[in-house]
């Protein structure tokens, strides 16, 4: 999978350059947003990593000259402004997915991955850790040879997690994949849905696989 970074910041850039090498992407890098235009049109990436303050045209102007010009490459939108409104603005520009600064690596290694599976129009169908299986066209859920009765936002979570599995999920980043922004970030209901999860998937089976990484969020993985 071939993905364009745009990050003026160049430190930031070969961080993001380095850890998605390491996870098996051909990674382009620009600076400046009026380049980064050109590339997109010449250029078949998977997945574009755009940061919205750049030298040039700024990041929204250019999710939106894509679109205008019949650009569907997918776009994460990378950014230091966190408001609501400002993610809405950038989602409203076309952007398939939203970033706020500062962020974990891994968090946008696992958004990338959903960006370019969008891209190449094959959608995993089974999701699976351990003896845990999800059907993401029937949402039939087993664990071993039990069947968990799962809420609507328990499976969604459920989903989340297992594709990102082995990856930290921020509390912010299960909110924006599972609720929607519809919610008050005060709130303790992912922790809440979480636990209910944890109940339903590993109660009464040894091998856990719901995990809580303090200060970070969660992670679905075999093991501790």
């Amino acid at each position: 999978m071939r993905v364009l970074v745009v990050e003026d910041r160049r430190q930031t850039a070969a961080f993001v350059r380095k850890a998605l090498q390491a996870e098996g992407f051909v990674v382009d890098v620009l600076y400046d947003g009026d380049l980064a235009l050109d590339a997109i049109r010449s250029t078949p990436f998977d997945a574009v990593v755009l940061d919205v303050m750049l030298p040039g045209r700024d990041g929204l102007s250019i999710v939106r000259q894509m679109r205008e010009k019949g650009l569907g490459t997918p776009v994460l939108l990378l950014t230091a402004r966190g408001a609501l409104s400002e993610r809405v603005e950038g989602l409203n520009a076309g952007a398939d997915d939203y970033l706020p600064k500062p962020f974990a690596l891994s968090e946008l290694i696992a958004r990338v991955r959903a960006l370019c599976r969008r891209s190449t129009g094959a959608p995993v169908v089974m999701l699976s850790v351990a003896d845990l299986t999800l059907n993401t066209l029937t949402r039939e859920v087993r664990r071993g040879d039990q069947r968990p009765d799962l809420s609507p936002r328990e499976y969604l979570l459920l989903e989340h997690l297992m594709r990102c599995a082995g990856q930290v999920c921020s509390r912010m980043a299960i909110v924006e994949k599972v609720w929607d922004y519809d919610f008050d970030p005060g709130s303790n209901l992912v922790d809440v849905y979480v636990k209910r999860l944890r109940e339903k998937i590993d109660l009464g089976h040894e091998l856990k696989l719901v995990h809580t990484v303090r200060g970070q969020g969660y992670v679905l993985k075999e093991g501790s």
